[in-house]
């Protein structure tokens, strides 16, 4: 981690402006193509979920403004991104988990399979310190909801930085097309729509691949 100058940040100005905003996130939805992703997981016997998560945050570590965060008055700049997602439990409660980056999937879904575990034999939410880490991203999925639109839960009496990413349900076109909508929060100080477009365009490529 190293803390960013400002005074030679060319959003200095702009990170001023929507820092004193009530609500200073913004929000982008959007449909992506999950066709080869999706049919890749199916030849290979791989989780869907989290083949997503795992490809949308390696896109994420390739755009360095998803890697700011505020921390008290300054800007840092992490090193890498690790992922905080919500399992689902058997009983439809939720557990926040963690999985550290890593750029292999194999370890990933091994990461990811402890955290199963753990949420299959604990109850409450999960929110520990690894979870509440800054250097995170806070994933959700919804897969019965094609949906259009999105909000969160916020505490407005909370200095939010950490990026907010959901995906939806997946839906088969008539042409056999598969999308999968998405929706990305992020804090209006530390990035702008272009910043967003460049984490969706590689996820999008990572997808295709």
């Amino acid at each position: 981690m190293k803390i960013l100058d400002k005074t030679t940040w060319n959003r200095q100005e702009h990170f001023e402006f929507f820092s004193q905003c009530d609500d200073p996130l913004f929000g982008i939805n959007t449909t992506i193509n999950v066709t080869q992703a999706y049919q890749k997981c199916k030849a290979n016997n791989w989780s869907f979920f989290l083949y997503y998560h795992f490809l949308s945050t390696q896109a994420i570590n390739k755009v360095e403004e998803f890697k700011y965060r505020i921390k008290g008055d300054e800007v840092v700049i992490f090193d890498k991104i690790h992922t905080t997602t919500v399992l689902l439990r058997d009983d439809k409660t939720f557990m926040f988990s963690f999985m550290p980056f890593t750029p292999s999937f194999d370890q990933f879904v091994a990461n990811a399979q402890a955290e199963f575990a753990k949420a299959k034999n604990t109850t409450g939410i999960g929110f520990n310190e690894n979870t509440a880490k800054l250097n995170t991203i806070h994933y959700s999925a919804i897969p019965w909801v094609n949906f259009t639109g999105l909000t969160h839960a916020r505490n407005f009496a909370v200095v939010d930085s950490s990026p907010k990413i959901s995906f939806g349900k997946v839906t088969q076109k008539a042409n056999d097309e598969m999308t999968m909508p998405l929706s990305v929060f992020v804090h209006h100080g530390l990035m702008d729509a272009y910043h967003v477009s460049l984490y969706i365009d590689r996820f999008q490529e990572l997808l295709n691949s």
